[in-house]
């Protein structure tokens, strides 16, 4: 059984993939035998799914929710009974698949257990299994041994069941050729644009279109509230900007730490690089090498030469246009055999013998040093300056952050106070609008949300200090502001009255499309404008999956044949099919046939186990309290 389980083990994954199974903290035993519970949701041959094992698997469920999709995560998306009945059905599947595991008594040899348990990486000490960190980790959880190998063993006899459904599943090389000869299918096309503007003098509106139209969707011209307002920014900048550092503190840091300014040596640096790849062929290997090592002769003929020389021959594309040029580098910068061979040369003008790096062969000319030292303190008194100020804003930010809050709430009237009491300047927005995209520190939601809260804009109170960045305080006031509205007719009148012109010039260019495609169909000579052929595909991704299927749905037992689409932002399209090439699946080594098999292989996969599972809900007794389910 194991063997199934080996020789299908990508097969088994997507099943394991297609239901939750916290097996490996439950097993398979608690599962058969939790029944009877007076809380139950749901039985499943007389098993009982509990209210509080459903809940937790909503927790969890809402858990991976959060992890994958982050700040765009919202709970609501698990209230609706569509979520609460899919998390349910889960549920059904684990005691579906554990049941039947109980049922058949499979039974796991204990050298596959103990196997499997080594594997475990949380067991594993560099990379081996580790007895005393095995004990370890089942006490932290609270767990003995016989309890964490007892769940193990009943969820290796689950993977024992769905290798037994994997064995199923196979995947016919003809049918994937098939299917690879379809997907692949090019189709060689030109096409002759109907644009929807050409037919915009053919229509003729109702004198009461624009207005039906205004009337019918007066919430397309609507206006959010907008306000305007003053707001204060506290930050570390603001506060760094306030402070002043003496020179002597400067020079006390200066002083204290001379290591962090020294500047170790520094060398510059030519070479000429022969490309060979370390673990490459070693007859290629041979071949880089004598040609370094004929280079190398003639530059110690002709040092002079080198910059001559690198660019006619160093495969660096970087350097060998500058004669091999580097630059100045300090030791770290260049890889080890590199930097070691540049600073193992004693004078400017030295040339070292081949080395050889990851990248191939070098020849190394030292042009120039610089001796290590430590920066001045004129060079670099305004850097520590920055970051003496940097660190006592950190400081003096902590230190006013609740001062500012509790300012800007106790006197919730006026900016001023705050202003005055913590030096900052009053700043004034534009007009922002309820529910848009706003500026900068007004993109915070919170704020944001503050901002047209009743108290913001009626009471004409303060916003909170709302954190809209780690160490950075806003708070803001109303100054202005415009309630929602509707724009009034007059105003839109014209641009209704564009939209439905182009709406029904679309009809038109669709209509007259179609009259086309039929001619050229019967074989009909058309004055038409048809652009440069060009192949496509069904996977390409710049023509609309609607246009695709129209393509390639288009009959081409004889060719030309044509197709016709609308497409959105153009009006219609003709389409003529002028070659057809079915590619033929050459081997085992093109990728594409290698994603094919295994994409077709899932799909087969989540049919067979669509079936299985089908199979046991017939087998086995399942009841679903439904009105515990709806109750929230």
């Amino acid at each position: 059984m194991f063997d199934a389980v080996r020789n299908n083990k990508k097969i088994v994954q997507i099943f394991l993939l297609l239901i939750t199974l916290p097996f490996a903290f439950w097993g398979v035993d608690s599962y058969v035998k939790n029944a009877g519970n007076g809380d139950s949701l749901a039985s499943v041959g007389g098993s009982s799914i509990s209210m509080n094992e459903f809940q937790q698997a909503m927790r969890e469920q809402q858990d991976r929710l959060r992890a994958g999709m982050g700040e765009n995560f919202n709970p609501a998306m698990l209230e609706t009974p569509e979520a609460r009945k899919a998390v349910l059905d889960n549920l059904i599947n684990q005691r579906l698949l554990a049941l039947d595991a109980s049922k058949m008594h499979l039974t796991v040899a204990d050298q596959q257990l103990r196997q499997t348990i080594a594997e475990i990486p949380a067991f594993q000490d560099n990379g081996q299994f580790s007895l005393p960190r095995y004990e370890a980790v089942l006490k932290a959880q609270g767990m003995t041994q016989a309890v964490f190998e007892s769940r193990v063993r009943s969820d290796l006899a689950l993977k024992q069941v769905l290798g037994a459904v994997a064995e199923g599943v196979m995947v016919s090389g003809n049918s994937v050729g098939q299917v690879y000869s379809v997907q692949f299918e090019e189709r060689v096309v030109s096409e002759a644009r109907l644009a929807a503007p050409q037919y915009a003098g053919s229509v003729k509106l109702a004198d009461d279109a624009a207005r039906k139209f205004y009337d019918e969707n007066r919430r397309r011209f609507e206006v959010p509230a907008q306000v305007k307002a003053e707001y204060l920014v506290l930050g570390q900048d603001e506060v760094a900007a306030q402070l002043s550092i003496s020179e002597a503190d400067v020079r006390k840091e200066y002083d204290a730490h001379p290591e962090r300014f020294r500047q170790g040596e520094e060398r510059r640096a030519s070479h000429i690089l022969i490309q060979a790849a370390k673990d490459g062929d070693a007859a290629a290997l041979k071949a880089a090498r004598e040609k370094a090592e004929a280079l190398l002769k003639q530059v110690k003929a002709n040092p002079a030469d080198f910059a001559r020389l690198a660019k006619e021959n160093s495969q660096d594309p970087g350097s060998a246009e500058k004669g091999g040029d580097l630059g100045f580098f300090a030791r770290g910068a260049m890889v080890k055999p590199f930097e070691d061979a540049t600073f193992g040369l004693a004078k400017e003008g030295d040339v070292s013998g081949v080395v050889q790096s990851d990248f191939g062969f070098h020849i190394i000319r030292l042009s120039g040093i610089k001796a290590e030292k430590v920066r001045a303190f004129d060079e670099v008194k305004a850097e520590i300056q920055a970051e003496l100020k940097r660190a006592e804003a950190g400081k003096r930010f902590a230190e006013m952050a609740e001062g500012f809050t509790n300012t800007a709430y106790e006197q919730a009237d006026s900016l001023k106070p705050a202003a005055e009491k913590y030096k900052l300047q009053i700043r004034t927005s534009e007009w922002i609008a309820q529910g848009g995209r706003a500026p900068a520190p007004f993109d915070n939601p919170k704020l944001l949300a503050a901002l047209f809260s009743d108290d913001a804009v009626k009471n004409k109170r303060n916003t909170d200090a709302v954190e809209v960045a780690k160490g950075t305080l806003v708070t803001a006031r109303v100054v202005e502001h415009k309630p929602a509205s509707v724009k009034p007719f007059e105003e839109v009148k014209a641009d209704i009255e564009k939209v439905l012109t182009l709406e029904q010039a679309v009809v038109l260019a669709e209509k007259d499309g179609e009259a086309k495609l039929a001619k050229l169909g019967k074989g009909e000579a058309l004055d038409l404008q048809w652009s440069a052929a060009h192949p496509i595909q069904r996977v390409d991704q710049r023509i609309p999956p609607e246009v695709l299927r129209t393509i390639f749905r288009a009959p081409v037992d004889k060719l030309p044949a044509y197709a016709g689409a609308k497409v959105q932002g153009v009006g219609y399209v003709l389409f003529r099919i002028e070659k057809v090439t079915r590619p033929v699946a050459s081997g085992k080594d093109d990728p594409r046939l290698q994603a094919l098999r295994q994409q077709y292989g899932r799909v087969l996969a989540e049919e067979e186990f669509s079936a299985y599972l089908g199979a046991l809900r017939k087998r086995y007794d399942v009841k679903v309290n439904a009105a515990k389910l709806e109750a929230k």
